[in-house]
């Protein structure tokens, strides 16, 4: 409905009515840190809530997974402007509480809001008159009134009088430092007009520009269209991958040519699958909420399917590959070359390489892997500490996250190659 631009750093007309407001951050992760950090950067106090002593005792420590600059604020706010506590009792001390908690799928991919409603109902018997709250996780249409709304006029503190309620959906790209929150507009639907008010001067200072929607709901369903239309055009992106290959074409050429138009195209680029806390997850909120409305979504179904699907065929290629150099799946020494879900960070949270690790493994491969970011993971009842070095010999290297600065010169003497990532320069490189 409305866009507005915001100030930039340096410009202080917003100062007197948010410039000295407290703000509590519920949840610690990959989201409400930086939030926390973009927020303390423009002056504000900010208490940091999480109820987990590990991921406290981390922040404390430095060992939170950050990009650059925001371990540079992290040390700059600490013990500072930013304090960080598992009491949910200090929520009541704040002027605003921003909610940041993850949302994921289950087994059965089927939204788990185990750790939204906690959070949620935490907030809501913390809330004082005059609060602001603003829920920043990813979920169905109508959480922020069934889940926020309800619960504190349960306590009769009315939203739009007492308290003031709005959905603003987080833009956290982990391990990209062009896509910081400072850099990134924001969608904000308020239950009011006067708590879209509140939630833009309360977000002022942490985006280059706030975008006004009519409601939570239209701010919700925004960001479920953002990584749904990700996620279909990642599934094609794959798709079209391997139907090229059988064209004996090269795709990343093909997207790079057909990049050039300047109108009507988007480039999305082939991989083993897709992981973290975002398209994995996010379309199953929306496609849940439409299973119990009985409104089918095939599009979206079907590329949920082949993102699900992909990381098996990454194993199918790799028994493909060995047997095409008369070698076989059971018993072969496979190294996977990286396992965060994308380069530059430590997160394994959907990493497609937890799937193809493990089905290597029941397959009866001996699988490794090599990641500076990550030294051990579990696959299965196993944990899997990470090799110092890329080693030998191995009958095949699956490359499935470059991460940067990682040297991998030494894949030219590696007999086999399997690029996952479509983006390297080896003559003997096998692709999915």
């Amino acid at each position: 409905m409305t866009s507005v631009l915001l100030p930039q750093s340096g410009d202080h007309s917003h100062e007197a009515e948010v410039g000295s407001a407290s703000v509590a951050v519920v949840g610690l992760g990959y989201v409400g840190l930086p939030t926390a950090l973009s927020l303390a950067e423009t002056g504000r106090a900010v208490i940091g809530v999480d109820i987990s002593e590990t991921r406290l005792a981390d922040i404390k420590a430095g060992r939170a997974d950050l990009l650059p600059a925001d371990r540079r604020r992290l040390a700059r706010h600490l013990g500072r402007l930013l304090e960080i506590t598992s009491e949910p009792s200090r929520l009541a001390e704040a002027d605003a509480v921003i909610i940041c908690v993850p949302t994921p799928v289950d087994e059965h991919l089927v939204p788990d809001l185990g750790a939204l409603r906690g959070a949620c109902s935490m907030v809501a018997e913390a809330a004082v008159p005059g609060q602001t709250i603003v829920l920043t996780s990813t979920t169905y249409v109508g959480t922020t009134r069934e889940l926020l709304v309800a619960a504190l006029e349960q306590r009769q503190l009315f939203v739009g009088t007492d308290v003031f309620v709005a959905f603003s959906p987080e833009r956290i790209d982990p391990g990209d430092a062009n896509h910081v929150p400072e850099r990134t507009p924001r969608v904000v639907g308020g239950v009011t007009p006067e708590c879209a008010r509140r939630a833009m001067a309360l977000l002022a200072g942490s985006a280059p520009m706030l975008h006004v929607v009519s409601s939570p709901e239209a701010a919700e369903a925004t960001k479920l269209l953002e990584n749904t239309f990700r996620a279909v055009n990642i599934a094609f992106a794959n798709e079209f991958a391997t139907a090229v290959r059988a064209l004996d074409l090269d795709p990343m050429e093909i997207i790079t040519a057909a990049a050039t138009k300047p109108y009507g195209f988007m480039p999305f680029y082939p991989g083993p699958g897709v992981g973290g806390h975002c398209i994995p997850c996010d379309p199953h909120y929306l496609l849940w909420d439409l299973k119990k409305r009985r409104v089918g979504s095939p599009l979206v179904e079907t590329a949920m399917a082949g993102i699900a699907h992909r990381p098996h065929h990454v194993v199918q290629r790799a028994q493909e590959v060995l047997a095409e150099h008369s070698r076989a799946l059971f018993g072969a020494r496979i190294l996977l070359v990286g396992v965060s879900y994308k380069p530059g960070v430590a997160d394994v949270r959907e990493s497609p390489a937890l799937e193809i690790l493990s089905e290597l493994a029941q397959r009866g491969a001996d699988v490794h892997y090599t990641d500076p970011y990550v030294d051990q993971i579990r696959i299965g009842e196993r944990l899997l500490a990470a090799e110092t070095s890329h080693g030998g010999p191995w009958d095949l290297v699956i490359v499935h996250t470059a991460q940067p600065g990682l040297d991998l010169a030494w894949l030219a003497d590696a007999p086999l190659v399997l690029d996952t990532t479509y983006r390297l320069s080896l003559p003997h490189r096998q692709v999915l």
